[in-house]
């Protein structure tokens, strides 16, 4: 039996602080939350990295935001400037969604340059790099396609989504990019992760990160359970899928 600590779950957190309507004081209560839990990074607006930065200077959480979200469909050079203003700021991940409907129009040439762009300038200050694939629009073949495009521009991750389209992560979609990403890269899970028993399925398929909006509810039952000794990781069958997910297909 794999017994874990509720640290092994804090460390895979970014603590998601996107939500277009919150407030300054709501990303200055998150910050401190992701403090107070130890996460790895808080991820937030680009309008809020000066401020998350100056909140969490002489911790160790570390300040992400997100580049031409959520669509990706920004100009590779405003891509750019997006990454040099945030790095500037105090981030030291970046979480950059891929232009979607140039990958739906097969144009992956085009997707590679703007993706190279980004890592490459990131990559200079020694910045990590999250590309965001959107997987609810993509099929199979087209995520495949996306995987090999970010093992060739060296991103640091894969992600399945922003949060914000009609689907988030799948265990399929992990378990896909998982397979088709070189053992240096890591793949982070966002969307739908709700629950500690979803986090431990991210650690389960070989997930190391996930986006997370109830950290504190999610970590808190952690440090109970490794308490009792029951915080474990799960068994994975082909049935096996987030609690979020298998609800929409009921309601379906």
């Amino acid at each position: 039996m794999n017994t874990l600590k509720a640290q092994d779950i804090a460390d895979m957190i970014d603590h998601s602080l996107l939500n277009p309507a919150f407030t300054v004081e709501e990303i200055r209560r998150g910050c401190e939350i992701a403090k107070e839990y130890q996460c790895v990074t808080v991820c937030v607006r680009p309008c809020d990295v000066e401020l998350a930065a100056e909140i969490l200077k002489g911790s160790k959480v570390r300040v992400t935001t997100v580049i031409g979200f959520p669509h990706g469909s920004n100009l590779t050079d405003v891509k750019v400037y997006e990454a040099k203003r945030a790095i500037e700021q105090g981030c030291v991940e970046i979480d950059v969604v891929l232009n979607i409907g140039r990958l739906l129009s097969g144009e992956y040439d085009y997707v590679e340059k703007d993706l190279k762009a980004v890592v490459d300038v990131a990559h200079e200050k020694n910045v990590l790099v999250k590309v965001i694939l959107e997987n609810a629009y993509l099929n199979d073949e087209q995520k495949i396609a996306a995987c090999e495009i970010c093992a060739r521009v060296g991103a640091d991750f894969t992600k399945t989504s922003t949060g914000y389209a009609p689907g988030g992560a799948t265990i399929h979609d992990l378990k896909l990019m998982r397979a088709h990403t070189p053992d240096s890269m890591q793949v982070k899970a966002a969307g739908g992760v709700r629950k500690l028993d979803d986090a431990l399925l991210v650690k389960a398929v070989g997930g190391t990160r996930f986006g997370c909006t109830r950290t504190a509810t999610m970590l808190d039952e952690a440090r109970a359970r490794e308490a009792a000794g029951t915080l474990t990781l799960p068994g994975i069958t082909e049935d096996t899928e987030f609690e979020s997910v298998l609800a929409a297909r009921a309601a379906k």
